[in-house]
Protein backbone atom coordinates (compact mmCIF):
# COMPACT_ATOMS: atom_id res chain seq x y z
CA UNK A 1 0.00 0.00 0.00
CA UNK A 2 0.96 3.64 -0.45
CA UNK A 3 0.73 6.11 2.41
CA UNK A 4 0.47 9.90 2.48
CA UNK A 5 1.75 11.86 5.47
CA UNK A 6 0.74 15.47 6.02
CA UNK A 7 1.86 17.68 8.89
CA UNK A 8 -1.19 19.27 10.53
CA UNK A 9 -1.14 23.11 10.31
CA UNK A 10 2.61 22.81 9.77
CA UNK A 11 3.70 26.42 10.23
CA UNK A 12 1.58 26.79 13.37
CA UNK A 13 2.74 23.41 14.71
CA UNK A 14 6.37 24.41 14.14
CA UNK A 15 5.85 27.70 15.96
CA UNK A 16 4.26 25.90 18.89
CA UNK A 17 7.36 23.71 19.26
CA UNK A 18 9.37 26.88 19.80
CA UNK A 19 6.63 28.57 21.86
CA UNK A 20 4.65 25.90 23.79
CA UNK A 21 2.53 28.64 25.42
CA UNK A 22 0.64 28.87 22.09
CA UNK A 23 -0.80 25.36 22.44
CA UNK A 24 -4.59 25.39 22.53
CA UNK A 25 -4.83 29.03 21.45
CA UNK A 26 -6.07 30.44 18.12
CA UNK A 27 -2.89 31.10 16.16
CA UNK A 28 -2.23 32.06 12.56
CA UNK A 29 0.93 32.60 10.52
CA UNK A 30 0.90 35.81 8.55
CA UNK A 31 2.41 36.19 5.13
CA UNK A 32 3.30 39.30 3.22
CA UNK A 33 5.23 39.58 0.01
CA UNK A 34 8.87 40.19 0.81
CA UNK A 35 9.10 43.72 -0.56
CA UNK A 36 12.15 44.30 1.68
CA UNK A 37 14.05 42.72 -1.18
CA UNK A 38 13.70 46.07 -2.97
CA UNK A 39 15.26 48.12 -0.16
CA UNK A 40 18.33 50.04 -1.31
CA UNK A 41 20.43 49.29 1.78
CA UNK A 42 22.67 46.22 1.58
CA UNK A 43 22.17 43.16 3.76
CA UNK A 44 24.26 40.05 4.19
CA UNK A 45 21.78 37.77 2.53
CA UNK A 46 21.98 34.32 0.96
CA UNK A 47 19.71 31.75 -0.63
CA UNK A 48 18.35 28.66 1.13
CA UNK A 49 18.23 25.34 -0.74
CA UNK A 50 17.59 23.06 2.23
CA UNK A 51 15.60 19.97 1.23
CA UNK A 52 16.80 20.60 -2.31
CA UNK A 53 15.32 18.05 -4.68
CA UNK A 54 11.83 18.23 -3.25
CA UNK A 55 9.17 20.72 -4.24
CA UNK A 56 10.22 23.16 -1.56
CA UNK A 57 10.20 26.84 -2.52
CA UNK A 58 13.44 28.75 -2.65
CA UNK A 59 13.66 31.60 -0.19
CA UNK A 60 16.24 34.23 0.59
CA UNK A 61 17.55 34.29 4.15
CA UNK A 62 18.11 37.58 6.02
CA UNK A 63 14.93 39.52 5.34
CA UNK A 64 12.87 37.11 7.45
CA UNK A 65 14.89 38.18 10.50
CA UNK A 66 13.81 41.79 10.13
CA UNK A 67 10.18 40.67 10.30
CA UNK A 68 10.78 39.75 13.92
CA UNK A 69 12.25 43.07 14.95
CA UNK A 70 10.07 45.42 17.00
CA UNK A 71 7.27 42.85 17.25
CA UNK A 72 5.28 43.28 20.46
CA UNK A 73 2.07 42.06 22.03
CA UNK A 74 -1.32 43.55 21.32
CA UNK A 75 -3.14 44.65 24.43
CA UNK A 76 -5.68 42.07 25.47
CA UNK A 77 -4.28 39.27 23.28
CA UNK A 78 -3.80 35.76 24.65
CA UNK A 79 -0.05 35.95 24.21
CA UNK A 80 2.75 37.65 22.40
CA UNK A 81 2.31 38.07 18.69
CA UNK A 82 4.12 39.66 15.74
CA UNK A 83 1.38 41.98 14.53
CA UNK A 84 3.82 44.89 14.11
CA UNK A 85 5.61 42.93 11.38
CA UNK A 86 2.52 43.29 9.21
CA UNK A 87 2.01 47.03 9.60
CA UNK A 88 3.07 49.40 6.85
CA UNK A 89 4.64 52.83 7.37
CA UNK A 90 1.16 54.27 7.99
CA UNK A 91 0.32 51.72 10.68
CA UNK A 92 -2.14 49.78 8.50
CA UNK A 93 -2.24 46.01 9.00
CA UNK A 94 -1.39 44.34 5.68
CA UNK A 95 -0.88 40.78 4.47
CA UNK A 96 -2.72 37.47 4.38
CA UNK A 97 -2.67 34.24 6.37
CA UNK A 98 -0.60 31.30 5.16
CA UNK A 99 -2.14 28.92 7.69
CA UNK A 100 -4.11 28.89 10.93
CA UNK A 101 -4.69 26.55 13.85
CA UNK A 102 -7.87 24.52 14.23
CA UNK A 103 -8.83 26.74 17.19
CA UNK A 104 -8.75 29.73 14.81
CA UNK A 105 -10.64 27.89 12.07
CA UNK A 106 -13.52 27.41 14.50
CA UNK A 107 -14.08 31.19 14.20
CA UNK A 108 -14.15 31.03 10.39
CA UNK A 109 -10.50 32.01 9.92
CA UNK A 110 -9.14 30.56 6.67
CA UNK A 111 -5.90 30.36 4.71
CA UNK A 112 -5.39 33.28 2.29
CA UNK A 113 -7.76 35.45 4.30
CA UNK A 114 -6.50 38.97 5.00
CA UNK A 115 -5.07 39.47 8.48
CA UNK A 116 -7.48 42.36 9.00
CA UNK A 117 -10.51 40.19 8.22
CA UNK A 118 -9.20 37.34 10.36
CA UNK A 119 -8.83 39.66 13.37
CA UNK A 120 -12.39 40.90 12.88
CA UNK A 121 -13.64 37.30 13.10
CA UNK A 122 -11.35 36.35 15.97
CA UNK A 123 -10.07 39.41 17.92
CA UNK A 124 -7.97 37.21 20.20
CA UNK A 125 -6.18 35.61 17.23
CA UNK A 126 -2.40 35.54 17.73
CA UNK A 127 -0.52 36.45 14.55
CA UNK A 128 3.02 35.11 14.17
CA UNK A 129 5.60 36.05 11.56
CA UNK A 130 6.85 33.21 9.32
CA UNK A 131 10.13 31.45 10.13
CA UNK A 132 11.19 29.60 6.99
CA UNK A 133 14.51 28.48 8.47
CA UNK A 134 12.64 26.67 11.25
CA UNK A 135 10.16 25.11 8.80
CA UNK A 136 12.97 23.85 6.57
CA UNK A 137 14.83 22.40 9.56
CA UNK A 138 11.83 20.50 10.92
CA UNK A 139 10.80 19.26 7.47
CA UNK A 140 14.32 17.92 6.91
CA UNK A 141 14.33 16.20 10.31
CA UNK A 142 10.99 14.50 9.62
CA UNK A 143 12.20 13.35 6.20
CA UNK A 144 15.28 11.76 7.76
CA UNK A 145 13.17 10.05 10.43
CA UNK A 146 10.73 8.62 7.87
CA UNK A 147 13.63 7.14 5.93
CA UNK A 148 14.45 5.00 8.97
CA UNK A 149 10.87 3.67 9.07
CA UNK A 150 9.82 3.24 5.44
CA UNK A 151 11.85 1.75 2.54
CA UNK A 152 10.74 4.32 -0.06
CA UNK A 153 9.96 7.90 0.96
CA UNK A 154 9.11 10.81 -1.33
CA UNK A 155 8.97 14.43 -0.18
CA UNK A 156 6.18 16.05 -2.19
CA UNK A 157 6.31 19.44 -0.48
CA UNK A 158 7.66 21.03 2.66
CA UNK A 159 4.91 19.37 4.75
CA UNK A 160 3.86 16.35 2.68
CA UNK A 161 5.44 12.93 2.18
CA UNK A 162 4.54 9.70 0.40
CA UNK A 163 5.71 6.23 1.28
CA UNK A 164 5.48 2.76 -0.26
CA UNK A 165 4.79 -0.10 2.17
CA UNK A 166 4.61 -2.78 -0.54
CA UNK A 167 6.60 -5.87 0.46
CA UNK A 168 7.31 -4.27 3.83
CA UNK A 169 3.99 -4.21 5.69
CA UNK A 170 1.13 -6.62 4.96
CA UNK A 171 -2.13 -4.91 4.00
CA UNK A 172 -3.93 -6.18 7.08
CA UNK A 173 -1.25 -4.60 9.29
CA UNK A 174 -1.20 -1.17 7.61
CA UNK A 175 -3.81 0.42 9.92
CA UNK A 176 -1.83 -0.47 13.01
CA UNK A 177 1.47 0.56 11.39
CA UNK A 178 0.34 4.07 10.44
CA UNK A 179 -1.35 4.60 13.80
CA UNK A 180 1.89 3.70 15.59
CA UNK A 181 3.86 5.83 13.12
CA UNK A 182 1.91 9.04 13.73
CA UNK A 183 2.36 8.72 17.50
CA UNK A 184 6.07 7.98 17.11
CA UNK A 185 6.49 11.03 14.83
CA UNK A 186 4.76 13.16 17.47
CA UNK A 187 7.07 11.81 20.18
CA UNK A 188 10.32 12.21 18.20
CA UNK A 189 9.71 15.45 16.26
CA UNK A 190 6.82 16.97 18.29
CA UNK A 191 4.96 17.47 15.00
CA UNK A 192 1.32 16.29 14.73
CA UNK A 193 0.69 14.45 11.45
CA UNK A 194 -2.23 12.78 9.74
CA UNK A 195 -1.68 9.67 7.61
CA UNK A 196 -3.79 8.12 4.86
CA UNK A 197 -3.25 4.74 3.22
CA UNK A 198 -4.60 3.19 0.02
CA UNK A 199 -3.51 1.18 -3.00
CA UNK A 200 -2.70 4.38 -4.88
CA UNK A 201 -1.03 7.59 -3.79
CA UNK A 202 -3.95 9.69 -5.02
CA UNK A 203 -6.56 7.94 -2.89
CA UNK A 204 -4.11 7.89 0.05
CA UNK A 205 -3.92 11.69 -0.12
CA UNK A 206 -7.72 11.91 0.04
CA UNK A 207 -7.67 9.55 3.02
CA UNK A 208 -5.27 11.87 4.84
CA UNK A 209 -7.61 14.82 4.38
CA UNK A 210 -10.42 12.69 5.77
CA UNK A 211 -8.30 11.74 8.80
CA UNK A 212 -7.32 15.28 9.90
CA UNK A 213 -6.47 16.43 12.46
CA UNK A 214 -3.92 14.01 13.96
CA UNK A 215 -5.66 10.93 12.64
CA UNK A 216 -5.17 8.06 10.24
CA UNK A 217 -7.39 6.31 7.69
CA UNK A 218 -6.98 3.26 5.46
CA UNK A 219 -9.08 2.98 2.29
CA UNK A 220 -9.08 -0.56 0.92
CA UNK A 221 -9.77 -1.20 -2.80
CA UNK A 222 -13.35 -2.36 -2.18
CA UNK A 223 -14.04 0.87 -0.24
CA UNK A 224 -12.89 3.36 -2.86
CA UNK A 225 -16.26 3.86 -4.55
CA UNK A 226 -18.15 4.57 -1.32
CA UNK A 227 -15.26 6.65 0.07
CA UNK A 228 -15.09 9.11 -2.84
CA UNK A 229 -18.88 9.35 -3.34
CA UNK A 230 -19.50 12.72 -1.66
CA UNK A 231 -16.05 14.31 -1.88
CA UNK A 232 -16.14 17.60 -3.89
CA UNK A 233 -14.15 17.40 -7.14
CA UNK A 234 -12.00 20.37 -6.10
CA UNK A 235 -10.43 18.33 -3.29
CA UNK A 236 -8.77 15.87 -5.66
CA UNK A 237 -5.10 16.56 -6.47
CA UNK A 238 -4.89 17.31 -10.19
CA UNK A 239 -8.26 19.00 -10.49
CA UNK A 240 -7.46 22.68 -10.72
CA UNK A 241 -9.72 25.69 -11.11
CA UNK A 242 -10.33 25.29 -14.85
CA UNK A 243 -11.02 21.54 -14.66
CA UNK A 244 -13.29 22.07 -11.67
CA UNK A 245 -15.31 24.65 -13.61
CA UNK A 246 -15.47 22.34 -16.62
CA UNK A 247 -16.76 19.46 -14.50
CA UNK A 248 -19.32 21.62 -12.75
CA UNK A 249 -20.54 22.97 -16.09
CA UNK A 250 -21.75 19.44 -16.91
CA UNK A 251 -23.20 18.93 -13.40
CA UNK A 252 -20.31 16.91 -11.99
CA UNK A 253 -19.79 18.21 -8.46
CA UNK A 254 -18.49 15.19 -6.54
CA UNK A 255 -15.98 12.45 -7.26
CA UNK A 256 -18.80 9.92 -7.14
CA UNK A 257 -20.60 11.76 -9.94
CA UNK A 258 -17.34 11.93 -11.87
CA UNK A 259 -16.89 8.17 -11.57
CA UNK A 260 -20.35 7.60 -13.05
CA UNK A 261 -19.71 9.92 -16.02
CA UNK A 262 -16.79 8.06 -17.55
CA UNK A 263 -17.75 8.70 -21.16
CA UNK A 264 -18.11 12.44 -20.66
CA UNK A 265 -14.82 12.83 -18.80
CA UNK A 266 -12.71 10.63 -21.08
CA UNK A 267 -14.02 12.44 -24.17
CA UNK A 268 -12.06 15.50 -23.05
CA UNK A 269 -8.71 13.96 -23.97
CA UNK A 270 -5.75 11.96 -22.57
CA UNK A 271 -5.31 14.09 -19.44
CA UNK A 272 -8.96 13.73 -18.46
CA UNK A 273 -8.80 9.99 -19.17
CA UNK A 274 -5.83 9.63 -16.83
CA UNK A 275 -7.58 11.79 -14.24
CA UNK A 276 -10.62 9.50 -14.34
CA UNK A 277 -8.40 6.46 -13.70
CA UNK A 278 -6.76 8.19 -10.74
CA UNK A 279 -10.08 9.13 -9.17
CA UNK A 280 -11.27 5.53 -9.47
CA UNK A 281 -8.12 4.21 -7.81
CA UNK A 282 -7.02 2.43 -10.98
CA UNK A 283 -3.99 4.49 -12.02
CA UNK A 284 -1.07 5.12 -9.70
CA UNK A 285 2.29 6.89 -9.68
CA UNK A 286 5.63 5.58 -8.45
CA UNK A 287 7.27 6.91 -5.30
CA UNK A 288 10.05 9.27 -6.38
CA UNK A 289 12.78 9.23 -3.74
CA UNK A 290 14.62 12.05 -5.50
CA UNK A 291 13.26 14.95 -7.49
CA UNK A 292 15.29 16.77 -10.10
CA UNK A 293 14.53 20.46 -10.04
CA UNK A 294 13.23 21.45 -13.47
CA UNK A 295 12.65 25.14 -12.94
CA UNK A 296 13.35 28.00 -10.58
CA UNK A 297 11.68 31.36 -10.23
CA UNK A 298 11.12 34.42 -8.10
CA UNK A 299 8.05 36.64 -7.75
CA UNK A 300 6.93 39.55 -5.64
CA UNK A 301 3.64 41.36 -5.18
CA UNK A 302 3.57 44.91 -3.88
CA UNK A 303 1.33 47.95 -3.53
CA UNK A 304 0.19 49.18 -6.99
CA UNK A 305 3.03 51.11 -8.62
CA UNK A 306 2.96 53.21 -11.79
CA UNK A 307 6.57 54.52 -11.94
CA UNK A 308 8.15 52.51 -14.78
CA UNK A 309 11.69 53.53 -13.75
CA UNK A 310 11.10 52.05 -10.31
CA UNK A 311 9.55 48.94 -11.88
CA UNK A 312 12.62 48.45 -14.07
CA UNK A 313 14.80 48.81 -10.95
CA UNK A 314 12.77 46.07 -9.31
CA UNK A 315 13.28 43.82 -12.34
CA UNK A 316 17.05 44.37 -11.84
CA UNK A 317 16.73 43.32 -8.20
CA UNK A 318 14.68 40.19 -8.94
CA UNK A 319 17.03 39.20 -11.78
CA UNK A 320 20.06 39.60 -9.51
CA UNK A 321 18.58 37.40 -6.80
CA UNK A 322 17.42 34.75 -9.26
CA UNK A 323 20.79 34.78 -11.03
CA UNK A 324 22.50 34.05 -7.70
CA UNK A 325 20.20 31.06 -7.11
CA UNK A 326 20.73 29.72 -10.66
CA UNK A 327 24.51 29.90 -10.31
CA UNK A 328 24.33 28.24 -6.89
CA UNK A 329 22.32 25.38 -8.43
CA UNK A 330 24.94 25.10 -11.21
CA UNK A 331 22.33 24.84 -13.97
CA UNK A 332 21.95 26.49 -17.37
CA UNK A 333 18.34 27.44 -18.15
CA UNK A 334 17.23 27.79 -21.77
CA UNK A 335 13.62 28.98 -21.38
CA UNK A 336 12.87 32.30 -19.67
CA UNK A 337 9.45 33.66 -18.63
CA UNK A 338 8.48 37.05 -17.19
CA UNK A 339 4.97 37.85 -16.00
CA UNK A 340 3.35 41.12 -14.97
CA UNK A 341 0.21 41.48 -12.84
CA UNK A 342 -1.63 44.81 -13.04
CA UNK A 343 -4.41 46.42 -11.05
CA UNK A 344 -7.93 45.27 -11.99
CA UNK A 345 -6.45 41.75 -12.32
CA UNK A 346 -5.02 42.32 -15.80
CA UNK A 347 -2.05 40.08 -16.64
CA UNK A 348 0.61 39.84 -19.33
CA UNK A 349 3.69 37.71 -19.94
CA UNK A 350 6.52 37.03 -22.37
CA UNK A 351 8.70 33.96 -23.00
CA UNK A 352 11.94 33.39 -24.85
CA UNK A 353 14.20 30.39 -25.55
CA UNK A 354 17.93 30.99 -25.56
CA UNK A 355 20.68 28.35 -25.61
CA UNK A 356 23.78 30.23 -24.49
CA UNK A 357 26.22 30.30 -21.60
CA UNK A 358 24.48 31.79 -18.56
CA UNK A 359 25.92 35.09 -17.31
CA UNK A 360 24.40 37.57 -14.90
CA UNK A 361 24.79 40.56 -17.24
CA UNK A 362 23.05 38.81 -20.11
CA UNK A 363 20.30 37.53 -17.84
CA UNK A 364 19.73 41.01 -16.43
CA UNK A 365 19.43 42.52 -19.93
CA UNK A 366 17.14 39.68 -21.01
CA UNK A 367 14.78 40.25 -18.06
CA UNK A 368 14.58 43.97 -18.81
CA UNK A 369 13.81 43.25 -22.46
CA UNK A 370 11.09 40.77 -21.47
CA UNK A 371 9.59 43.33 -19.10
CA UNK A 372 9.47 45.98 -21.83
CA UNK A 373 7.63 43.54 -24.12
CA UNK A 374 5.32 42.23 -21.40
CA UNK A 375 4.34 45.70 -20.13
CA UNK A 376 1.43 46.21 -22.53
CA UNK A 377 -0.94 48.05 -20.17
CA UNK A 378 1.21 51.13 -19.64
CA UNK A 379 -1.65 53.19 -18.23
CA UNK A 380 -2.23 50.70 -15.43
CA UNK A 381 -0.36 50.34 -12.17
CA UNK A 382 1.66 47.15 -11.64
CA UNK A 383 1.24 45.09 -8.48
CA UNK A 384 3.38 42.05 -9.20
CA UNK A 385 6.34 40.77 -11.24
CA UNK A 386 7.51 37.17 -11.65
CA UNK A 387 10.52 35.66 -13.42
CA UNK A 388 10.87 31.93 -14.09
CA UNK A 389 13.66 29.91 -15.72
CA UNK A 390 13.32 26.31 -16.90
CA UNK A 391 14.40 23.63 -19.37
CA UNK A 392 17.88 23.22 -17.94
CA UNK A 393 20.44 21.84 -20.39
CA UNK A 394 21.13 18.80 -18.18
CA UNK A 395 17.53 17.61 -18.80
CA UNK A 396 16.70 19.06 -22.21
CA UNK A 397 20.06 18.09 -23.76
CA UNK A 398 20.01 21.30 -25.76
CA UNK A 399 23.32 22.38 -27.25
CA UNK A 400 24.70 25.80 -26.37
CA UNK A 401 25.29 28.26 -29.19
CA UNK A 402 28.95 28.73 -30.23
CA UNK A 403 28.34 32.28 -31.50
CA UNK A 404 30.50 34.72 -29.48
CA UNK A 405 31.53 31.75 -27.34
CA UNK A 406 34.93 33.25 -26.37
CA UNK A 407 33.38 36.54 -25.24
CA UNK A 408 30.70 34.66 -23.34
CA UNK A 409 33.34 32.67 -21.48
CA UNK A 410 35.00 35.91 -20.33
CA UNK A 411 31.68 37.23 -19.05
CA UNK A 412 31.07 33.90 -17.36
CA UNK A 413 34.36 34.25 -15.43
CA UNK A 414 33.32 37.74 -14.30
CA UNK A 415 29.95 36.32 -13.21
CA UNK A 416 31.69 33.57 -11.23
CA UNK A 417 33.94 36.11 -9.45
CA UNK A 418 30.86 38.17 -8.56
CA UNK A 419 29.21 35.01 -7.25
CA UNK A 420 32.18 34.31 -4.97
CA UNK A 421 31.94 37.79 -3.45
CA UNK A 422 28.20 37.41 -2.87
CA UNK A 423 28.66 33.94 -1.37
CA UNK A 424 30.99 35.52 1.19
CA UNK A 425 29.35 38.89 1.85
CA UNK A 426 25.71 38.52 0.70
CA UNK A 427 23.65 38.94 -2.47
CA UNK A 428 23.26 42.69 -1.90
CA UNK A 429 27.00 43.32 -1.72
CA UNK A 430 27.26 43.82 -5.51
CA UNK A 431 24.45 45.64 -7.32
CA UNK A 432 23.84 47.06 -10.76
CA UNK A 433 24.25 50.84 -10.91
CA UNK A 434 20.68 51.19 -12.20
CA UNK A 435 19.40 49.67 -8.93
CA UNK A 436 20.60 52.63 -6.87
Amino acid sequence: MKIHIDIDCFFVSATRIKEPSLLGKPVAIGGRSDTKIFNKDAKKQTVNFENSGSFVPTFYKAYEKSDKVNCGAREGSLGYDDIDAFKDENGRVRGILTTSSYEARAYGVKTAMSIKEALSLCPQLIIKAPDMSLYQKLSHELHEFLQTKIPLVEQASIDEFYGDLGGWIDDEDVARFIDDLRHEIKKVTKLPVSIGAAKTRYIAKLATTNAKPFGCRVVYPHEVQSFIEKIPVGEFAGIGKSMKEKLQSVQIHTLGELQRRRGTVESWGPYAKELYARVCGISDGDIQTTHIRKSIGISRTFDPLYDRNELRRRVHVLARHLSFAILKLEVTPTVFHLGVVYEMNQKSHKNISLCEIFTEKKFDSLCLALFREADIYKRLQVRGISINCSSFTRESRKELSLINFADEQKMRKLTEHSQEIREKYGIDMLKWGSEL
